[in-house]
C-alpha cells in the first residue's frame, strides 16, 4: 500500500520538490563563503578608505610620523613598536609624542587597549606655542568601576563627561574610538556609539573650562589647528589602526 502511495503522481511531485529544495540549499551553501572579521590586516587602508582621503598615522612597523613634543626626534625609550601596536611601556617616562602634521577639520579613528588600572589619553588641538602639551583630551582609562565623571573614558577630560560608559570594554580588550571635528562641532565615539558631542566656544564648554585646571590657558575650549598627541601617563597602553582624514572646512 505504501509503495503504491509513493508511486502516485502527487507523491512523486512532492518528493521531487523536497529533493529539489535540498539540492538548491546544498548549492547555495557551497557557493557561500564566511566573511572574515576584518577584510584588511591591522594598520592598512582599504581602497575605499584611500579614495575617501584616509591616511595612516601609524604603519604598524615604525614610529615614522611621530616625534616628541617640542622636539624633532622620537624618544629613545618608553615608546616601542610591538606586534603591530605602538606601545607605551609601563613605568618609563619618555614624554608625550605628537603627530608631525597638524589638523583643523578632521575625522580620526584608532584602536587601543590598556593594562588593568591604567590611564592614558589622546589629545587634539595641540600647539607648541603653548608652554606645555595642553589640548582637548579624549580620556582613556580603566574606569569601569568608577562613577561617571569628567575624567571618564571617552569624555572631554576635566571639561565634559561622556553620556555613559556602556560601550566601554574591560582592561585588556580592544576598544575602537573616533573623533570628528567639523567647524565648531566635535563628537567623541566609543565602540560604535556616540558618547559625547559639543560645540567649540559654546557656553557649556567655556563653563566647563572655567572650573577646570585649564581655566588660565588662553583660548582653551575654542578651535585651533594642532597636532594629535598620545600622552605619557606612565602606565602601559597600546595603539594601532590610527587613521585620519582631513575634512573640508565647514
Amino acid at each position: 500500500m505504501l509503495l503504491k502511495t509513493m508511486k502516485s503522481p502527487t507523491c512523486i511531485h512532492f518528493i521531487r520538490a523536497v529533493l529539489g529544495c535540498f539540492a538548491a540549499a546544498s548549492f547555495f551553501a557551497s557557493q557561500t563563503v564566511a566573511e572574515p572579521p576584518s577584510l584588511v590586516e591591522p594598520n592598512q587602508l582599504t581602497e575605499s578608505e584611500k579614495k575617501a582621503g584616509w591616511k595612516l598615522l601609524f604603519d604598524g612597523k615604525t614610529t615614522q610620523g611621530w616625534r616628541s613634543f617640542k622636539k624633532q626626534t622620537f624618544p629613545q625609550q618608553g615608546w616601542v613598536v610591538e606586534d603591530g601596536w605602538l606601545k607605551k611601556v609601563a613605568n618609563v617616562r619618555p614624554g608625550d609624542i605628537i603627530s608631525q602634521d597638524q589638523f583643523s577639520d578632521f575625522e580620526l579613528v584608532w584602536e587601543w587597549r590598556l593594562a588593568p588600572k591604567a590611564n592614558n589619553g589622546l589629545k587634539y588641538f595641540i600647539t607648541e606655542e603653548r608652554t606645555s602639551a595642553v589640548g582637548h583630551e579624549y580620556q582613556m582609562w580603566d574606569d569601569l568601576e568608577r562613577p561617571l565623571n569628567k575624567s571618564s573614558t571617552a569624555g572631554f577630560y576635566a571639561v565634559l563627561p561622556p553620556l555613559d560608559k556602556k560601550s566601554r570594554k574591560p582592561a585588556g580588550e580592544i576598544n575602537r574610538s573616533r573623533i570628528l571635528v567639523l567647524g565648531n562641532h566635535v563628537e567623541h565615539w566609543l565602540n560604535g556609539e556616540k558618547v559625547l558631542e559639543y560645540e567649540l566656544g559654546s557656553e557649556a564648554v567655556l563653563a566647563g573650562v572655567a572650573t577646570s585646571k585649564f581655566k588660565k590657558v588662553p583660548g582653551f575650549g575654542t578651535k585651533i589647528k594642532g597636532h594629535i598627541l598620545l600622552t605619557d601617563h606612565r602606565d602601559e597602553a597600546w595603539y594601532r589602526n590610527i587613521k585620519i582624514r582631513k575634512l573640508p572646512s565647514k
